[in-house]
Formats: structure tokens, sequence, C-alpha cells
């Protein structure tokens, strides 16, 4: 454990980069970029803004999140070929091994952006059938993470409460992603026992990451109360934001087909339960956005500045997030008060993701 030269008070992991790994190196953290660019073209189609070329802007978004999971792919093979071990010892990294979460998710955001505004460019059959692909690999993937990491953190990593970071919910959100880009997939499945039998497992994924994350969660305010946060790991504090605001939207998405598939009274049971928990979990989301942005700006004046890495991903997926939970939500209660806060929220995200994709680029470049 160390400590910052400028405020006693902050520690930092063992590593203070969160998000960039070793030069030549590309980890899990590298496929945030694509959940970050995915999130944008899901984000762009739920909230019904009238902006000119707004469904061309989500399929662009797409294509760019599509070819950049290939890319990752293909590059995350063929540095597994060359050096066998990398898997391993990315597990091993007590900060890169929560990052796993990051694929799993990346897979399921372009799997959920095929079936919404792939179909375009693909076909009807074919974007549902890369669709359902993806969720079922990441899906699967995200269930491993959600076990492994923190076991092997538990066994094999030396790290204390006071290591606990925001990335410690990388691994565990995965599940709610799959619960809420599942639910699209719901009305393609047969109807009968078959599409209730899903419908109840993306409830039983949305479950499972909820308890996850209310394990983990209080680690994490326990640590940042204690010892606060350093600029070069401040962007993970959005990372927060994503079990909540994905929860909101996938109790809703669930909520809002549970009706016409569960019996009586659980399907009514369902749908009820969509505004008076989307409106508990989005107030603290948006709560904790303000927090996370003040503690951003405050960490980026202590330390002179916010220093770039692959963290700043952490500015869009979780952001994105919230913008499809508040249009749930304003969906369900016809608020548009809540379709404001979508919209700019929205508008937020699209420059949040200009900032980081252009820093990006600048990065890969300069390296």
């Amino acid at each position: 454990m160390t400590t910052t030269a400028t405020s006693p008070t902050v520690t930092t992991p063992r590593r203070t980069d969160l998000a960039t790994p070793a030069p030549g190196s590309i980890g899990p953290n590298w496929f945030a970029s694509v959940m970050g660019t995915g999130i944008l073209a899901v984000a762009l189609t739920a909230v019904p803004v009238a902006v000119p070329g707004r469904g061309l802007l989500a399929l662009a978004a797409w294509l760019v999140a599509a070819t950049l999971l290939v890319v990752l792919l293909a590059a995350t093979v063929a540095q597994s070929r060359r050096h066998p071990g990398s898997v391993r010892a990315h597990l091993a990294d007590p900060v890169m091994a929560h990052f796993f979460g990051a694929p799993a998710m990346a897979l399921m955001t372009v799997g959920a952006g095929a079936l919404l505004v792939g179909h375009r460019v693909l076909g009807v059959t074919p974007a549902l059938t890369v669709g359902a692909a993806l969720w079922v690999a990441g899906t699967l993937m995200g269930l491993a993470t959600t076990v492994v990491v923190p076991t092997v953190a538990l066994v094999s990593h030396r790290v204390g409460l006071d290591d606990a970071t925001p990335s410690w919910l990388m691994p565990v959100v995965p599940p709610m992603v799959s619960a809420a880009t599942g639910a699209l997939l719901v009305p393609r499945v047969p109807a009968g026992d078959l599409r209730a039998a899903f419908l109840l497992c993306c409830w039983g994924l949305a479950g499972v990451a909820l308890v996850a994350t209310l394990v983990v969660l209080p680690l994490v305010l326990r640590r940042l109360r204690r010892h606060g946060i350093a600029a070069t790991a401040a962007p993970t504090l959005l990372i927060v934001l994503g079990p909540l605001g994905q929860s909101v939207t996938a109790v809703h998405h669930l909520g809002d087909l549970s009706p016409a598939v569960l019996p009586r009274p659980w399907g009514a049971w369902a749908a009820g339960a969509v505004v008076p928990y989307g409106a508990l979990v989005l107030t603290f989301a948006v709560a904790w956005l303000v927090v996370a942005g003040a503690l951003v700006a405050r960490a980026a004046r202590r330390d002179g500045g916010l220093p770039f890495s692959l963290a700043w991903w952490a500015f869009t997926f979780p952001v994105g997030t919230v913008v499809t939970g508040s249009a749930a939500l304003a969906e369900a209660t016809g608020s548009t008060a809540l379709l404001d806060l979508a919209v700019v929220l929205l508008a937020a995200l699209t420059t949040l993701w200009l900032v980081v994709a252009v820093r990006t680029t600048t990065w890969l470049f300069a390296r």
C-alpha cells in the first residue's frame, strides 16, 4: 500500500495505472472501448429524440463497435498463440483480473446492437443469429467471471479490503447486461414454456448480478471513504453507475414482458416492480454521477491533471446505462422530465465518447 505525495489520505493499489497494460500487451480492459462504443449505439436507439440521422449515427456506432470487437478478439487470439501464458498472467494480476468482465459485456453490447440496428446491413435473420450467439457467449463468459475472478482474488491475489476499487464491480456486472440484452431475445423465443423459462432465466441473471453488486459495492464505498482515490484511478468511479443503470433497464424490459409471458399473479407483480425499483435506483445513480464527477474533478486538481489511460472508457459505458435506464423509466411513467434527463445524458455520452475516442487514438499512435 502506497500513499500519494500530495495527500496523505489517498492510497492507491500496487499498480497506479488501472487500465493501461504493459507495452505490446492487449489485456481484457481493451474491450471497454467496445462497450463504450456499443452502448452509444444502443442509447441512440433508446432515447426517442428528434435528431436528424439518429438511426444512421446508431448504425455507425454499432459498426465501429463490431469492428473493434472483431479486431480485439483476433489480436487476443494471436497474442495467446505467441504468448500462451498471457491470459493466466492477466488473471493473476490483482488489477487486470477484474477487467475480464469487459469482453463478456462487449460481446453482449454488440449483440444487442445487432438486434436494434445491425439488421439494416445484416438482414433480420442474420442479425438475430449474431445477436443470439453473442448473447450466449457473453452470458457464459460473464457467469464465469462472476465466479472465477472473485475466487481468484480471494485465494491468489494478495489484496485486502483497503485495495477495493470500483473496478472490482467489472466481473460481476455481466449477468445484469445479460438480463437487459436478453430481454430483446425473449419475443424471439417460441411462445409457451420455453419463452417463460428464458424470461425467468433473465430475471435470475439480474438477481445474480444484483446480489454480487450489493456485496462488492459497500467494500468500494468503504475504501473510498477511508482512502480517497488517485487521479489515475478516478475515471473508474463511474463504473459504479454500470450495475445501477443497467439494472433499471433490465427490470423495465423484463417487467414489461412479464405479464404476457408469466402466469398471474407473477407477471403482474413483476410489472409492478418496474417503477418503484427504477425510481429508487435511478435516483441513486444520478446522485452518484454528480458525486463521481465532483471527485474526478477534485482528484484532477489535486494531482495536477487527469492522465490518460484506458480507464477513461469508464466515462462511456456506465453513463450509457443511465441513459437507457432513464429512457426506460420515462417510458414506464410517461414523465417528460425523465425523458429530458435521458436526452441530456445522451448528449453528455456522445461528447464523452468523442473525447475518449480521440484521446485513445492519439495515445495509440504515440505508443
